[in-house]
């Protein structure tokens, strides 16, 4: 059954995607001279596509292009997920394994939320195939699907590698019941630690 959101809760998510313009801009501003050297270390040391551009299940159950660092091979499969490629250490390039332990590759989205299309917390954007259509058909049961994509979401700190599709769905409509400015914190921090420490770290291919 899908959850309608409180008042309280639809002012927040104008706040929300304020701070995602806000941040995300200081962001990049920051971060620019990183991103501008991975681009050229990927000429360097990897062939092919310097970015790794998917179409994903955006706000609404609307498409939207996700953008990362390529850490792949270039000759897989954009459409496969985790579970179909088996150990992306088989295709991962030796740059690519930095950038994927550091979470660099991810740095690319923080265009997707400057746009709009993604926020910093929200359900991980998931393409509607293969076991991800589980989760997305979860979404759409609960009113997930009505949020914002995000680099990071309530699923991913709690467990993303053991969470089954799902369970991952009914994560997201737990975060679309009780959002707030002080669960997003929550979400960040423990993101936050997750990555100091490397754990948890099941992507998609890339």
């Amino acid at each position: 059954m899908e959850y309608q959101l409180k008042g309280h809760q639809k002012f927040y998510l104008v706040i929300k995607r304020l701070l995602d313009i806000l941040f995300s801009f200081i962001a990049i501003l920051l971060l620019g001279w990183v991103i501008l050297l991975i681009c050229i270390l990927q000429k360097i040391f990897n062939k092919g596509t310097i970015l790794f551009v998917q179409e994903r299940v955006g706000q609404h159950d609307k498409p939207f292009k996700l953008l990362k660092f390529r850490s792949m091979t270039q000759n897989v499969n954009h459409e496969m997920t985790s579970a179909q490629v088996g150990d992306i250490s088989n295709y991962t390039t030796k740059f690519g394994r930095i950038l994927r332990k550091s979470s660099l590759d991810e740095l690319p989205q923080l265009f997707n939320v400057f746009v709009g299309q993604m926020s910093f917390i929200g359900p991980r954007p998931l393409i509607d195939k293969h076991e991800d259509a589980l989760t997305i058909q979860k979404r759409r049961e609960n009113g997930s699907i009505h949020l914002k994509p995000g680099i990071t979401g309530l699923a991913q700190i709690s467990g993303r590698i053991n969470l089954d599709p799902e369970k991952k769905g009914e994560y997201d409509g737990q975060y679309y019941q009780k959002i707030s400015f002080g669960m997003d914190i929550k979400i960040f921090f423990k993101t936050f630690f997750k990555v100091i420490r490397r754990e948890d770290t099941e992507k998609k291919p890339n």
